[in-house]
């Protein structure tokens, strides 16, 4: 064994040093592990080496790459060639540590293992090694095991070398103090590297967490509208795929890094978030009348009422003598004068496209009838409250209940801007928030327009209109056809509800008609002629 001379020690320090700035900026776990292995190897001239990682139970060490550069081995990492190795047990059958494999026993005393001759070594089992080398005709000498840990203690790792050796002659030789001071301090390195990527894949993971609890507390306040939650991201990302592989046209220079991938994917998750604060009658409202229940009910009753009363007073005018033939004719000419009436009102309290002048002057005159209620007085036959849910023309909802819809964007953008983002997520509020703006300027809550927006959060608007037009699972519409959803959003690329370059896209790459086949009930994805929809040229 040579311990290397001053110059050998600074080029290690300089090589160590450059790793650490390395570790730091990898992302790849992987290819990490694979870079501390080769590293490990060049510092002290090993010609093998494993890396172990522990087990997801912590019971047993998996090999994760093993390299023998004699004998031309890769396993693991990305040589695309399975670990054939079994793990090392850290445990016995009765729990108990494993002390008889040096690699195990690394692991639990926290220590490195230099060994100088694992044949002339009584400590430690070998018979797995000895094993490797009458397969491959190897002789297997010197051994460098040295165990990685966390800030905490916890292991995350094993290291082992194989056969040092002299770098003029390539003569195998024990692993110097040196070499193992070098390995010690690239472990502690690799320790909290590993553990770095490690929090940060939980934070991720904890964030994501997070969306998806959001998510599912309005998925339980309101299920109608969870289904929305999860296919406004899918449609997010496949419009903005589209959009990234364009290279004509007006978008041609659009491109998507990794973490603006991952910015709008969390965007599209969160978009709604605000809607935890809206209150469920309004975000189920069904039908004009609902509030905790529909009121139509009520207005049954009242009905009821007037049938009863038109009765006993046709009882009445035969018994004070009438004729009861002309009696019993206007008695069923006002019943079903009633019932017409009633009817009518089941039909204006569903909500339809458009209603009529016409039916909004029949609820009037149905309103200024007078009845007799519980309390013996006269009074209208419908409330003001009723009156103006009534005459709402198209929907469900009243002025005051779409500005409390409306709201949700503007609690969503608080909620979002409000939380402390990291440098790579910064663009999800902006992503998120202007789902409901429009290109001219006429949208909510800051009335932005086209310029002012950024691509992803125009490709987020039309990805939310579009499966809102297509859902089929909304109390108060049904999901509607894909022809008539694609000419309403041509529509709106005209009037500049949306951005017309982004609609080009959509249509022309096919996004509809892919996402159609995936999400969309089949009854609901009709013939398209893509020449007929308003806004497109073909």
């Amino acid at each position: 064994m040579h311990e290397p001379t001053p110059s050998q020690i600074a080029q290690r320090l300089d090589q160590l040093t450059e790793l650490s700035v390395a570790l730091g900026a990898s992302e790849d776990t992987t290819l990490l592990l694979e870079r501390i292995l080769h590293a490990a190897q060049s510092l002290t001239h090993a010609d093998g080496g494993t890396l172990y990682r522990p087990s997801r139970d912590r019971r047993s060490l998996h090999f994760h790459i093993s390299v023998n550069n004699s004998l031309k081995l890769r396993q693991g990492g990305s040589s695309g060639v399975a670990v054939d190795i079994p793990p090392v047990p850290l445990y016995d059958a009765e729990g108990r540590p494993n002390l008889a494999s040096v690699a195990a026993w690394s692991a639990h005393q926290g220590r490195a293992v230099n060994i100088e001759d694992v044949y002339l070594d009584d400590v430690f089992n070998f018979s797995g090694m000895r094993s490797f080398d009458r397969q491959f005709g190897y002789h297997s000498q010197s051994f460098l095991t040295v165990p990685m840990r966390d800030h905490e203690g916890a292991l995350v790792g094993v290291l082992q070398l194989v056969n040092a050796q002299d770098p003029a002659t390539g003569r195998v030789q024990a692993f110097s103090a040196t070499d193992q001071r070098f390995i010690e301090a690239l472990a502690a390195q690799v320790g909290v590297a590993l553990t770095n990527q490690q929090l940060l894949r939980q934070l991720e993971e904890l964030l994501l967490a997070l969306v998806n609890l959001i998510n599912i507390g309005i998925d339980e306040k309101s299920p109608y509208t969870g289904r929305h939650c999860q296919l406004v991201p899918v449609l997010t990302m496949m419009l903005a795929d589209a959009v990234h592989q364009t290279d004509t046209g007006p978008l041609a220079g659009f491109h998507m890094s990794d973490a603006t991938r991952r910015e709008l994917w969390l965007a599209g998750l969160l978009h709604d978030c605000g809607k935890i604060t809206t209150p469920v009658h309004v975000v189920d409202k069904a039908t004009k009348l609902e509030t905790l229940f529909d009121r139509i009910h009520l207005i049954d009753t009242r009905f009821e009422v007037l049938l009863r009363d038109a009765e006993i007073h046709a009882l009445r005018a035969v018994a004070a003598g009438g004729d009861a033939d002309v009696v019993r004719g206007a008695l069923d000419q006002e019943c079903a004068a009633l019932r017409a009436d009633r009817a009518f009102l089941h039909h204006a309290n569903v909500g339809a496209e458009s209603m009529s002048n016409a039916d909004q002057e029949r609820v009037r005159r149905i309103g200024a009838r007078r009845w007799v209620g519980p309390d013996g007085r006269e009074q209208p036959f419908l409330s003001d409250d009723e009156l103006l849910n009534l005459h709402i023309r198209a929907g469900t909802l009243t002025e005051e209940e779409r500005k409390i819809i409306n709201n949700h964007i503007v609690m969503t953008v608080r909620m979002l801007e409000s939380l402390p983002w990291p440098r790579h997520l910064q663009n999800v509020p902006e992503f998120a928030g202007g789902h409901h703006e429009r290109m001219d300027g006429k949208g909510y809550p800051r009335g932005l327009t086209r310029e002012q927006m950024s691509v992803p959060a125009r490709v987020m608007a039309i990805a939310d209109i579009f499966e809102a037009l297509t859902a089929r699972d909304r109390p108060y519409k049904k999901g509607k056809m894909l022809s008539e959803s694609l000419h309403i959003l041509g529509k709106f690329s005209e009037n500049g509800h949306i951005d017309p370059d982004l609609f080009d896209i959509f249509i022309r790459r096919k996004v509809y008609l892919d996402y159609a086949r995936k999400h969309m009930d089949p009854r609901q994805v009709d013939a398209v002629d893509e020449a007929l929809i308003p806004g497109y040229t073909p």
